[in-house]
């Protein structure tokens, strides 16, 4: 072979490699190896010999284990100066592709000869005998080498071979992928143009808020519903099928590529990690990452196996961008943030794609993904803004397909069976108690059942961790198993994804399917995914909307007003929102009289109170009448179902205000509260005095139940159970705030007067009285941020905790996992004589 193959291949007006000519060089015999992503990805081993680069391509690049022999073909001579080349060769030229110099040094024979002519000829002698035995003084490679020729591969067929010495191992040395010369990957490379943006979108930049990079945040979340619809104020993208994820880039290749749950994809995905590594911008982007299948459809399963480029081509299909260039651009509506992503990744690489929109018909878009085969589909709203770590009403899915994600809780195997295991038993996480759903038995080949064996070893344990041990045979659920089937549990830590028909009445899946493992979730995440019907609920589409109610019709109008400017909340999100919760707050509101805290024009406008309901009441509304101290007659209003609660929703009571007894006990309190109100205190200190709250009440064994106010402070509920009265309520109260004013006197006052408190946080027992309401548990408050009145374990009574973690856009999630936390302020009463008596006792 010589440089004349090389020059006839190539024209050098259109690519940048070195011209064919022969080079003299001095010292030592140099070698280089450059990795070459061409329509093939591969490595250029290169040695120096007569003034030129004798070559072989190494499809799978070099290997440092004795035991791997790597083919190595034979290719035409290059010029010496080649070994600096790294760039791009434009496509349609030979070899078009990206190039780094991945490894470089010098080297010699294995035997001992001296000089550099002498060694030359040697090795020329050498490959003329298709054996060469060197010695690798690299960056990357050292020690001993062979190159042989082989039978069998066609003429250039050649193997490369590391001998066993010193610098023998078993690592995979690939993995080193940045170039010697530049520190540069083959993505960086290819991207290290900076993308410009135009002047449009530079003006929209600027509407983003300063910030650092947002790293390890999570994404805004759809909520499911069970049909598509037709709005222009919507847009539609396909629903993929894959790992949700967000990357994290700065222009300095500073790069981390992280599951929803902030796990780690850097290396698992290291394709994606790297191109992203290469678009020196900084930026946040909001994906998921894919394998599309022949047929252009999305494959879990095979997303689920992937190891390697070999295992299909990975795409990262990005659908939002969150932050860019110090900007966060979560404030921006959708539409304004999809314009900006359509620039900033404009010329990515095609592993990476932004995700099409498409507007306008949501029920055809629907139908077409119908004939597609694909999972389902998404429905946006056009102007949303983007919520962090939300399940928001403006992302909104529509599954073509059932499926859920499950914790495998353990596995059976039958008598006789040669596989690993027969089934897998699965469950779902309901008010923090796994429950079963079923089993699963199909989905997964001999070798993935022998991989989930390896990970089931150590989670193995004597204990079902379900609520209640299952029957996980035919017959009722909750028989013992049959002596054929042997049962392992496992703890619940790993979570799949199945697929199924139906559900039963007892909740167990039909014809589930395996469908890979869901690496990205916990087990505490996979909770029952149940459709929001859009007839239960107001649609997203009419500014007027009638549902009928328990029975009665009420009239829901002007959906579209912003209830919460700030947070662009709207009325129909908050009727949306009352609608869902109301199994949880309708315990806490039946049969108390209501004080209507109405804000008809939102948050922002002038609030009023209103007690009497007499004139305004529907007919099928239940009221009490009752005469106040000042002999004044009124109608209250009573929150006994889900119509009186949406219309109380429709006056504008943006929250809910029940007093503290029901009409059976009028005089006598369900319980007694505590209502830290901070002035000039941070949150922290509000923290603190509701601990001591708890600290002391534990001394003297009562049960107390903290919450949120929603506003500024906290609120602590002491059961009573309609067995004390008001006065009787309100003195208890006092002995508990003095005892905690005694113990924090520096940020605390018992003064009434706001303005003898000296911006210290009051200490108020004084809500204790009749007729007297605090904002209830799980209502919504007037207040930026749709913040909630959200009861608490005392375990997350801590500092860092903040009302901002507790918002319209969260709320329904978590409540649906905790199940009602507030509960117990209805149950039994404590002995306030014997709790009195035991304060007085140990506090004096």
């Amino acid at each position: 072979m010589s440089l004349k193959e090389y020059g006839k291949k190539r024209d050098f007006n259109k690519t940048a490699e070195p011209k064919a000519i022969k080079t003299k060089s001095t010292g030592k015999l140099h070698f280089v190896i450059q990795k070459h992503d061409a329509s093939r990805l591969h490595y250029d081993f290169r040695l120096e010999m007569e003034g030129v680069l004798k070559s072989w391509a190494v499809p799978k690049g070099p290997s440092t284990d004795p035991k791997t022999k790597r083919l190595a073909v034979m290719v035409e001579d290059h010029p010496f100066d080649y070994k600096n080349f790294e760039g791009i060769i434009p496509k349609g030229e030979y070899g078009g592709g990206t190039v780094i110099v991945w490894d470089e040094g010098t080297y010699e024979p294995i035997e001992k000869v001296k000089g550099k002519k002498a060694q030359e000829k040697y090795l020329l002698n050498q490959l003329h005998d298709g054996s060469l035995k060197i010695i690798l003084h690299g960056k990357k490679l050292k020690g001993e080498y062979a190159l042989v020729k082989t039978q069998g591969m066609g003429e250039n067929g050649w193997l490369l071979i590391k001998h066993k010495d010193e610098y023998a191992s078993l690592v995979d040395i690939t993995k080193k992928d940045t170039s010697v010369l530049s520190s540069q990957t083959i993505e960086q490379v290819k991207k290290a143009k900076v993308t410009e943006v135009s002047a449009e979108v530079n003006t929209l930049l600027k509407k983003g808020k300063k910030s650092k990079i947002p790293i390890g945040m999570k994404p805004m979340l759809t909520t499911l519903i069970d049909k598509p619809f037709d709005d222009p104020n919507w847009v539609y993208e396909v629903k993929w099928d894959g790992y949700r994820a967000l990357a994290f880039c700065l222009k300095n290749g500073d790069v981390q590529l992280l599951s929803r749950n902030n796990k780690q994809f850097n290396e698992k995905f290291y394709p994606i990690f790297r191109i992203l590594q290469g678009l020196k911008q900084d930026l946040v982007i909001d994906g998921e990452i894919l394998i599309i299948n022949d047929k252009g459809i999305s494959s879990f399963k095979d997303l689920q196996n992937w190891r390697s480029e070999e295992d299909g081509k990975l795409v990262y299909y990005v659908f939002d961008i969150i932050w860019y260039e110090g900007k966060d651009l979560t404030g921006l509506p959708l539409n304004v943030r999809q314009k900006i992503l359509a620039e900033v990744l404009a010329n990515t690489d095609d592993h990476i794609k932004i995700s099409k929109v498409f507007n306008g018909d949501g029920n055809k878009f629907y139908e077409a993904a119908v004939k597609k085969g694909l999972e389902g589909i998404i429905a946006k709203k056009s102007d949303s803004t983007y919520a962090k770590n939300t399940r928001s009403k403006d992302w909104l899915k529509i599954k073509i397909n059932k499926y859920q994600e499950v914790v495998i809780a353990g596995y059976t195997k039958n008598s006789g069976t040669s596989k690993q295991f027969s089934s897998l038993l699965l469950g779902v996480y309901k008010n923090n108690e796994l429950h079963y759903v079923g089993k699963v038995g199909t989905g997964f080949n001999d070798h993935f059942q022998k991989e989930l064996i390896e990970k089931f070893r150590s989670l193995v344990t004597v204990k079902s961790p379900f609520f209640e041990v299952p029957n996980v045979n035919k017959g009722s659920r909750y028989k013992p198993n049959p002596s054929n089937t042997k049962v392992t549990w496992l703890k619940p830590e790993l979570v799949c994804e199945v697929s199924f028909t139906e559900v039963t009445d007892d909740g167990v899946f039909r014809h589930p399917s395996f469908r890979g493992m869901r690496i990205d979730k916990k087990a505490k995440e996979a909770v029952r995914e149940v459709e929001i019907e859009t007839k239960g609920f107001l649609n997203p589409i009419d500014e007027t909307q009638l549902r009928k109610l328990n029975g009665h019709p009420l009239k829901f109008t002007h959906l579209n007003k912003l209830y919460w400017p700030e947070d662009k909340v709207t009325k129909r999100e908050m009727f949306n929102y009352y609608y869902q919760v109301a199994d949880y707050i309708l315990p806490h509101l039946k049969d108390r009289p209501m004080s209507l805290n109405r804000f008809p024009g939102g948050i922002n406008s002038k609030g009023f109170y209103q007690k009497d309901v007499s004139e305004i009441a529907p007919t099928w509304a239940k009221t009490f009448p009752h005469t106040t101290e000042d002999g004044e007659h009124k109608e209250y209003l009573l929150g006994n179902d889900e119509a009186t609660l949406l219309w109380m929703a429709s006056l504008g009571c943006i929250e809910m205000n029940p007093w503290f007894s029901r009409t059976q006990t009028i005089d006598n309190p369900d319980y007694c509260v505590i209502d830290l109100d901070p002035d000039k205190n941070t949150f922290n200190q509000v923290i603190e005095a509701a601990q001591i709250v708890k600290e002391i009440l534990d001394q003297i064994e009562i049960p107390c139940y903290a919450k949120t106010s929603g506003s500024t402070g906290m609120h602590i509920y002491i059961p009573l159970g309609a067995k004390y009265s008001y006065d009787q309520s309100q003195m208890f109260a006092r002995i508990i705030v003095n005892l905690v004013h005694r113990e924090i006197p520096a940020f605390t006052s018992l003064e009434r007067m706001i303005a003898n408190r000296k911006g210290k946080m009051y200490l108020d027992f004084l809500q204790n009285r009749p007729g007297a309401t605090i904002a209830c548990v799980y209502s919504l408050r007037p207040k930026p941020g749709a913040t909630v009145s959200m009861p608490l374990t005392w375990d997350e009574v801590k500092p860092g905790m903040t009302m901002g973690d507790f918002t319209i856009f969260n709320a329904i999630d978590r409540i649906k996992e905790t199940g009602d936390l507030f509960k117990g302020t209805l149950g039994k009463s404590i002995d306030l004589v014997v709790a009195i008596n035991k304060a007085k006792k140990i506090f004096g």
